[in-house]
């Protein structure tokens, strides 16, 4: 696997009862997965020399983020590596303009959008719709709303362009909230679909979410996974697929973002599924069969745990574990800093006020927001 965060981390933990020999290409000794991940090779994955050999002896490469140069993929396919996602797929998370022209081709839902190539085109592309304020995204390489400005003027849109990247406008979407259909495909086209969730967001980053979406229309639901298998069978995704969405106020949902590979809005399923999506990541890149994405519970609940003014750890275990002993902690063996993710709690049950309030409270506590 390519890249040593905390979802590397989780997918080797989910290969571990199948005897997975994982092998890690990390940035540093102390990325989340490189602490608990045995063959680990430090390096650089934008250097395609480094690639290859790390990938030497290695049956198939999978990732824990996109951002490993398009082309490199390419020359690993070339060399005869298993690539999954391949790069034919993965371009269309890397690469915005990429992902809305392909989508529009096939004919999937999206806020209006299009590539433009100085704040003076901003203008009109907002003259096209309904003005300002418009979404201005760089194609390439933002994440948990770094690379995304919401500007309302011309010299509010200066600053995408300063990136020296094309830069992609959207239309601000007047949604009711946001949802995250989460399917996975294997090489020979076995695909599953998990409950469509709701995201919530706080500052651009995701905070909870709700599995299922409360109160969502059962066939706005299923709408919504035949959109995400449609997407996964059109561009040939091997692995986890996370498909971002917007609910809009008209009753429809239009697709915001993808990603490839295990997603935070999957996270519940590591004790709310009977297959996690890590579990079932591992099963499709092996092109294994894959397990049942049904849920054990009415409800589960995610809520992230943010870097923040921490108590004593030990403390905070004891007081959460305490007080729900159905709780499940997962944490990252991050370095604490201000809005950085560093863990999650998961909780399920019959009742959905109790299992928010559940997971809210403990991410609270051992974020240190709540001391009592």
């Amino acid at each position: 696997m390519v890249g040593g965060g905390q979802l590397a981390r989780m997918t080797h933990e989910a290969g571990i009862p199948l005897g997975i020999r994982f092998k890690l290409l990390s940035d540093t000794p102390q990325d989340s997965a490189a602490q608990v991940v045995s063959d680990v090779v430090i390096g650089d994955y934008r250097d395609l020399d480094t690639l290859r050999a790390f990938a030497r002896g290695c049956d198939v490469i999978t990732f824990d983020h996109e951002h490993v140069p398009t082309e490199h993929l390419r020359a690993l396919e070339a060399d005869g590596i298993a690539v999954r996602p391949g790069p034919d797929a993965l371009v269309h998370a890397q690469d915005k303009g990429v992902m809305r022209a392909r989508l529009d081709a096939i004919g999937i839902p999206c806020p209006r959008h299009r590539i433009v190539a100085d704040p003076e085109d901003v203008v009109r592309f907002a003259g096209e719709g309904d003005g300002f304020p418009v979404v201005l995204k760089t194609v390439r390489g933002g994440y948990d709303g770094k690379g995304v400005w919401v500007v309302e003027s011309a010299e509010e849109a200066a600053d995408p362009f300063r990136a020296g990247v094309p830069v992609l406008a959207e239309e601000k979407v007047d949604y009711v909230r946001e949802l995250a259909a989460n399917v996975v495909r294997s090489p020979h086209g076995q695909a599953v679909a998990y409950p469509v969730v709701e995201s919530q967001q706080v500052n651009g980053v995701c905070d909870t979410v709700i599995a299922p979406a409360p109160d969502l229309d059962e066939d706005l639901a299923l709408h919504a996974e035949q959109m995400a298998l449609t997407i996964a069978k059109e561009l040939g995704v091997v692995g986890h697929l996370a498909v971002e969405l917007f609910q809009t106020r008209d009753g429809r949902v239009l697709v915001n973002e993808l990603a490839m590979r295990p997603h935070n809005s999957g996270h519940w399923t590591q004790d709310g599924a009977i297959t996690s999506q890590f579990a079932n990541h591992v099963r499709a890149v092996l092109d294994l069969p894959l397990g049942d994405p049904r849920p054990r519970a009415p409800w589960t609940v995610m809520v992230n745990v943010l870097g923040g003014d921490y108590p004593d750890m030990y403390s905070a275990y004891l007081h959460c574990m305490a007080r729900d002993p159905k709780l499940k902690i997962h944490m990252y063996g991050k370095d604490v800093k201000p809005g950085r993710k560093v863990g999650h709690v998961n909780t399920y049950g019959d009742d959905l006020d109790d299992v928010l309030e559940r997971a809210r409270h403990a991410a609270g506590y051992l974020r240190g927001t709540i001391t009592e």
